[in-house]
């Protein structure tokens, strides 16, 4: 039997996708790039006109599309989400865990209302939805929890409850793992992107990108193809022996 070719292994042809956080962004463009590698994608977010946007974006594309308005700090909500994925299509094989908001907070003034809605949405939607999913995936299935390079560095803002959300994920992406990939054989992974143009990096001044400059050894911002690209690996077969691990793409920021 001829052996299958290496880039077959990186097409995602009959698998079903959820991506939290789609209605713009790097979320949109997640959704796309999966709907190109052959997945059909549950897209998820607060805001429906956007969303159905990026539904349009995926059906262009030539895949099958359900857009799912849902607010992933809810438990009921996420579940419902995989119930309206499994009913439209049958199964789920794939989540992005990529729902995510930031604000920036000097720590001796942070109010405990505006960290704990940090972590309901960058943590606890993660750990729903995975939950969520968890229950319904089959053998073969990936997750990918979307972290970030201030989960394991600094970048010299105020960033306590963002960067102490993104650690957790990294650590509860280790422990799904754990416990997921032998019993259920469930792949969870995390991806920690650096700079890249989106909703949540338009709030830095070029003054400050300026100033980080020097810490991107690929000498500019991220490309939001090239991130897209890393997450249809490690949900496609081409991971398939990679499994509770965090992989940066951001440009060297992190080893400088």
């Amino acid at each position: 039997m001829a052996e299958q070719h290496v880039l077959d292994l990186f097409r995602l042809d009959g698998k079903v996708a959820v991506v939290t956080g789609a209605s713009s962004g790097l979320g949109a463009d997640f959704a796309v790039s999966l709907a190109q590698a052959g997945a059909d994608v549950v897209v998820v977010a607060r805001r429906i006109a956007l969303l159905e946007q990026t539904a349009d974006a995926v059906r262009a594309a030539g895949r099958r599309a359900l857009a799912v308005p849902a607010d992933v700090r809810d438990p009921a909500a996420c579940q419902a989400v995989i119930d309206a994925a499994a009913a439209e299509f049958g199964h789920v094989d794939c989540l992005v865990n990529n729902a995510g908001v930031a604000h920036t907070a000097p720590a001796t003034r942070e109010s405990p209302e505006r960290f704990r809605s940090v972590v309901d949405v960058n943590l606890n939607g993660v750990y729903w939805m995975a939950q969520a999913c968890g229950r319904v995936m089959r053998p073969g299935s990936a997750i990918v929890n979307i972290s970030s390079m201030l989960g394991i560095t600094t970048a010299g803002l105020p960033h306590a409850a963002y960067s102490a959300t993104k650690a957790a994920v990294i650590g509860l992406t280790r422990d799904l793992a754990q416990q997921w990939t032998g019993r259920k054989g469930i792949r969870v992974n995390a991806l920690a992107p650096g700079f890249f143009p989106s909703e949540m990096n338009d709030q830095y001044s070029r003054e400050y990108l300026a100033e980080q400059g020097p810490r991107m050894l690929v000498g500019r911002l991220g490309r939001p193809r090239e991130l897209s690209a890393t997450l249809v690996w490690l949900l496609s077969d081409a991971a398939g022996y990679v499994t509770g691990q965090v992989i940066v793409v951001d440009g060297g920021v992190t080893i400088t």
